[in-house]
Formats: C-alpha cells, sequence, structure tokens
C-alpha cells in the first residue's frame, strides 16, 4: 500500500489484528523473552482439539495495538508480536524491501517443519523466491552464502537458511529499524493506538 498515510495503515492494522487473532509465534530464541508478550492467555482447550494448552496472544487485548509502545525496545519485541509485524511488513513495502520481512518470517516458518518432503518442498519455494539470482523477491545477501545454499538446495536441512536469515535480520536491525522507529506510520501508531 504504497503512499498510505499514517491513519490509512493504523485502521488497516487494527482491522486485521481485530480479525486475524492468531496466535504468535514462538520461536526457540524467544522463550527467554515471553514478558515480550501481551499478558492474556486464552483457554485453548475449545479449539485445540481438547489439549488444553494455555496460549499467549500479543496485541490481541481489547485494543490490538497496545503494546506498541514496546516495539521501540528492541526489534525482537517487534517481531514477535504479529501487529507489529505488519506494521514494520507495511513500512518496509513502502521503502520497496518488503522481502526482507518476507524471507526473515519464511525462515522462521520453514524451522518448525517436521517432515523431510515438506522441508524440501519449502527449502525450494524459500529458494526460488528469495535466494536465486533474479529471484522475484530476491533479497541482498553476499555471493558465497548465496553459493552456498544453492549448492546444497538438492538436500536441505532446517539450517539451510541460517546465515542468510541472520544477515537479513541484522539488515533489518540496523538500517530499517531505526527509520521505522522514526516514521509517521509508527509515530501515528504510538500517538492513536499505543500506550504513552
Amino acid at each position: 500500500m504504497l503512499g498510505s498515510t499514517p491513519k490509512t495503515m493504523l485502521c488497516m492494522l487494527i482491522f486485521m489484528c481485530s480479525i486475524i487473532g492468531e496466535r504468535c509465534a514462538d520461536p526457540p530464541q524467544y522463550k527467554s523473552q515471553s514478558n515480550v508478550y501481551t499478558h492474556w492467555t486464552l483457554d485453548k482447550a475449545d479449539n485445540s482439539g481438547g489439549h488444553g494448552h494455555k496460549g499467549r496472544f500479543c496485541c490481541f487485548s481489547k485494543d490490538p495495538l497496545v503494546d506498541a509502545d514496546t516495539w521501540s525496545e528492541s526489534i525482537d519485541k517487534l517481531l514477535t508480536c504479529k501487529a507489529g509485524q505488519a506494521a514494520f511488513q507495511e513500512f518496509l513495502r513502502s521503502e520497496y524491501s518488503e522481502e526482507n520481512i518476507l524471507f526473515w518470517l519464511a525462515c522462521e516458518e520453514y524451522k518448525t517443519i517436521k517432515s523431510t518432503p515438506e522441508m524440501i518442498t519449502s527449502a525450494n519455494r524459500i529458494y526460488t523466491e528469495f535466494v536465486q539470482v533474479e529471484a522475484p523477491k530476491q533479497i541482498n545477501i553476499d555471493c558465497t552464502t548465496r553459493a552456498n545454499i544453492t549448492k546444497n538446495i538438492s538436500q536441505p536441512n532446517l539450517n539451510s537458511f541460517d546465515t542468510a536469515q541472520k544477515l537479513i535480520y541484522c539488515l533489518m536491525a540496523r538500517d530499517c529499524y531505526p527509520r521505522f522507529l522514526k516514521s509517521d506510520a509508527y509515530q501515528s501508531i504510538l500517538r492513536t493506538g499505543g500506550k504513552g
């Protein structure tokens, strides 16, 4: 949504958050930072097949953007929140670099795969979409990393994209994230939906 006003973006985020209600990802590197989630639990027994899991949700309490002020504490806190991911993705789209967060998210999902056939299919999709030369959403990584992934793509494993993902994470943390925090879009979210 290029050229979106902060108000339009805010409305879109609130709408997305209100209808998605998805459980936040809890990848291994964030397990020690569980405090980044809103302390609001939902008994999953009614819709989890009777497993009775308690699921933490982020940014889906009464105000879906109630934790927006915490996004400025670290990029990890931004990325562990669905609304934060959506806001950051919209910002990156406006900078023509949306492929960065899309690749990072694809890698996070990839690392949760359990079956080999699914892993092979997913690895090839990620490679074709983001890594290979002239990919439609080609990420900016060094030639050596790209060559290593290409060399091993026929026999992928759960760590196949780790180096590339770390490079893209560092790129977002160093360059994109600081600009996002200063952007009109984020400042508008803070004024309208965040605390403080």
